[in-house]
């Protein structure tokens, strides 16, 4: 082998780089002598990944319902990486800031139209037994989710649309929490009791919640908005890019969700409850809990409609 310039140039390179994280060029070249060729199925851990489905009845469809879900957490993983970037980037440029956005927001929109697979993938017979043995579980559950409402937008954008008058940027993170819209899903507010959905949901990731709620309450996607230049701020194109983002998540996803529950829980006569036994349809419409993350960016007149013709 013949030691071009290029060749120790790189080796060069190499070298500056472990000497920086004070390691030793020679033992890393070492182990390269040793180390096993890549392959597809290592890198992107297939077995593993494809070993995670498991059901827990004997009708087909359940694998459908698995993995459809088991998708959208994926994407969600995939969409608060491109969040982190953007939200913890000190002062982004217009460039950047429009880039990041664009990622989340075609992530979103690829959930969005995702949900022909859940409405009409699945047999209603089938999901109408399978679903008795996901109780008490529930797509209310998804933390990723709510870590990215929580990144998005200003904390009072997701209070209960009831209580927001109680409530600034100076209350208590904790009480805030207990205030937040998807509350209403798990709490009767006759009697202040929380559900089991609920408590056991607040059990496994309030903790989570409180430290996330606190780390984006300056620099959620919102306030980086702010941070702009006036020019970049008032751009057209990156104003019609919040609202797509805005609507997508808080109308038209939501509705798509809305819609598929729809379809399987109504195919049964009388009133029926989602498998958390929340009131699904009052947690879910967006005229009822009116999420907004950039209401700034809308007139009074589409504020006032807003989710009413969908």
């Amino acid at each position: 082998m013949e030691f071009t310039p290029a060749i120790q140039q790189k080796l060069n390179e190499i070298d500056e780089r472990f000497r920086s994280l004070n390691q030793k060029t020679e033992v890393h070249l070492e182990g390269m002598l040793w180390s096993k060729p890549l392959t597809y199925w290592d890198y992107i851990q297939t077995d593993a990944l494809l070993s995670l489905q498991v059901q827990r009845t004997s009708l087909p469809d359940e694998m459908v319902f698995i993995m459809y879900h088991q998708v959208n957490e994926l994407l969600f993983k995939m969409i608060l990486w491109e969040v982190e970037q953007l939200c913890h980037t000190e002062t982004p440029s217009k460039e950047f800031f429009t880039e990041k956005l664009m990622r989340i927001s075609r992530y979103f929109d690829m959930l969005t139209t995702s949900f022909d697979i859940m409405r009409d993938g699945m047999e209603v017979e089938q999901y109408m037994k399978f679903r008795n043995n996901l109780t008490p579980a529930s797509g209310f559950q998804s933390a990723q989710y709510r870590l990215i409402e929580f990144a998005s937008t200003d904390l009072i954008n997701l209070i209960d649309y009831r209580f927001r008058d109680t409530i600034d940027r100076n209350t208590p993170y904790e009480h805030a929490l207990e205030h937040l819209y998807w509350q209403a899903a798990g709490k009767d507010y006759q009697t202040g009791e929380k559900s089991y959905l609920l408590k056991e949901f607040e059990k496994r990731y309030k903790t989570d919640f409180l430290r996330f709620m606190e780390e984006y309450n300056t620099i959620n996607i919102w306030r980086k908005f702010k941070q702009l230049p006036d020019e970049s701020r008032n751009d057209a194109s990156l104003i019609a890019a919040m609202r797509h983002y805005d609507y997508t998540v808080n109308v038209t996803w939501v509705m798509g969700h809305y819609n598929t529950a729809k379809k399987y829980i109504e195919s049964v006569a009388g009133p029926q409850e989602a498998t958390g036994g929340s009131d699904w349809k009052k947690y879910m419409h967006p005229r009822y809990q009116r999420r907004i993350f950039f209401p700034e960016l809308w007139s009074e007149e589409e504020l006032k409609a807003w989710g009413e013709n969908v």
